[in-house]
């Protein structure tokens, strides 16, 4: 009888142990600040998206362009594109029978009318460089529309996510005001509304700063996902991320910037080498320190390139990050065709950096502390986002190196949701602001070098141009690469853009990423990418 229950009891937990996973719950390092997917340029906005909207194309993990929505890409050599007076026309066809998650039809009228709203300076996009250059779309029939452009644009072939006009065009029409649409959208009033949505997932449950829930999207055409359910909490302090990783509360945390730091994943793969699956890829991800140049101690270049020389970088990245990213000395990552080493590099000198400030007029005072003529401390406000302790303990480092050579940071860090919804957005940071981004393949560094695109309320906050940057060379590079449809012919533009801004020092740049993914054993079909089109992408090939 013992026996026979024993057998009983094993049996049992054998059922158990063989469940099917049906929810995967995936932690995260921070939420987003809208799930607008055209305002406000947030990595854990597009990887939430990744499940639940699609762009038009995407690079997938070959860094090839694919379709995602379109039946072909639009190219010279297929007549997708042709040359159309000084400008170009570009027809993108789409999948037949494509809806939102609320039944409505997705094509043609969804794209010419998030051109229109690309368009207006009132709305907020964060990204206008394809959306401006664009005179009138064509609406042929529901899945056909052409796109006609003032000018060539190298990019002329991608296309991101679509605006559903069947929800937001009432809404759009409505606003009178800059900054009314992007207060009033649906994405902002009501995210759960499944007719915003066009991937194999839906938004179906939202908890302000903590908590998403994405279910089946019933309108889906594609293959049918494997998982009923995902849940994505935001953990915002990174040790606390990794804890409920270890306790089982989340299933994973991936990388492409918001999940655990690299540093972290080492260490967790050697505390528990099986207990999951750990994957790195280098990837197109940037660290870097936006500088307020609208501070006058920052708008001296000299004391720009002593901060940089101060700094010991290859420490930072030999501790820290176990040597596997590389020093970035622009930005434009070492992986793309379009890098160039021929720039002005900063070697770690800190007795340079001192004879640099003193040429600026820098003396040091009684507590060690520089001042200038007038009595002004060296004095800067440092800023990056709370809860990511590799770049907390990176801010720490650099406070200590800038001390030795006189200057005082004083550190004044904020949420995430915040300091990118808010403090950058407005460019009311003071001083110093330490994040990072991840590039897409050969993007276009329009929207953080142009001086069209400074954030102002002119244009409703729109662009990523923090810093205030304005150089006519770099904005005359900008215009005559994006123009130039032969690859070879653009080499040479992006290699005068590096060495202006190595030259000049709007930022300063770290160093380039890879991304460290942890994943439980049993899932499978994840494949990173290295680049800003999220894993998420692809969600309905994930399964156990």
């Amino acid at each position: 009888m013992i026996r026979a229950v024993a057998l009983w009891l094993a049996l049992l937990c054998g059922a158990v142990a063989a469940q099917p996973h049906k929810t995967l719950t995936i932690g995260v390092s921070s939420y987003p600040s809208t799930l607008q997917p055209a305002i406000d340029p947030d990595a854990i906005k597009f990887y939430i998206l990744g499940f639940a909207d699609r762009p038009v194309v995407a690079f997938d993990p070959d860094r090839k362009l694919v379709c995602l929505l379109c039946t072909e890409i639009p190219s010279i050599a297929n007549g997708g594109a042709v040359m159309e007076g000084t400008g170009m026309a570009v027809t993108w066809h789409f999948k037949p029978g494509l809806t939102w998650g609320d039944g409505a039809p997705l094509g043609a009228a969804d794209l010419a009318f998030t051109a229109r709203v690309g368009r207006d300076p009132n709305s907020g996009f964060t990204n206008t460089q394809t959306w401006t250059r664009i005179s009138r779309v064509d609406v042929v029939d529901p899945q056909t529309a052409v796109l006609h452009y003032t000018e060539p644009f190298y990019q002329f072939d991608e296309l991101a996510e679509l605006l559903p006009a069947h929800l937001e065009q009432p809404v759009f029409d409505a606003a009178r005001n800059p900054g009314d649409y992007m207060q009033r959208s649906i994405y902002n009033r009501e995210p759960t509304n499944p007719g915003l949505y066009n991937g194999p997932y839906r938004i179906a449950n939202v908890q302000q700063g903590g908590q998403l829930v994405l279910e089946r999207n019933e309108h889906w055409s594609g293959d049918r996902p494997y998982f009923d359910r995902i849940v994505i909490k935001a953990i915002a302090n990174t040790a606390a991320l990794q804890a409920n990783l270890q306790s089982g509360d989340v299933d994973m945390v991936p990388g492409e910037g918001v999940g655990l730091t690299l540093d972290q994943v080492l260490v967790l793969q050697k505390q528990e080498p099986t207990r999951f699956a750990y994957a790195y890829k280098p990837n197109l991800a940037y660290t870097h320190i936006d500088l307020q140049l609208d501070n006058p101690i920052l708008a001296d270049i000299r004391v720009r390139r002593a901060l940089l020389m101060a700094i010991d970088r290859r420490s930072m990245v030999d501790r820290l990050m176990g040597g596997r990213v590389p020093i970035a000395n622009s930005f434009v990552n070492p992986q793309e065709p379009q890098y160039t080493g021929d720039v002005r590099t900063y070697q770690y000198d800190p007795a340079a950096a001192r004879a640099l400030l003193a040429e600026a007029g820098w003396k040091p005072g009684d507590d060690g502390v520089l001042r200038n003529a007038a009595g002004q401390r060296l004095s800067i406000v440092f800023s990056t986002s709370t809860g990511v302790r590799a770049r907390e303990l990176l801010q720490q480092v650099m406070q200590s190196q800038w001390r030795t050579i006189g200057v005082e940071t004083i550190i004044k860090n904020e949420p995430p949701r915040t300091l990118f919804g808010e403090t950058l957005k407005h460019r009311s940071f003071q001083g110093m602001a330490m994040f990072g981004w991840l590039s897409s393949v050969e993007s276009s560094p329009r929207q953080t070098l142009s001086s069209g695109q400074i954030p102002t309320a002119a244009n409703n906050w729109g662009g990523t141009n923090y810093t205030d940057f304005r150089n006519p060379k770099m904005d005359a590079d900008i215009d005559a690469m994006e123009r130039e449809l032969e690859p070879a012919k653009r080499i040479p533009l992006w290699a005068d853009m590096q060495r202006i801004y190595a030259d000049e020092l709007p930022v300063l740049p770290l160093f380039f990423g890879s991304e460290a993914h942890v994943w439980p054993t049993w899932l499978k079909g994840v494949v990173p990418t290295g680049h800003n089109q999220p894993t998420t992408l692809w969600a309905e090939h994930w399964h156990e």
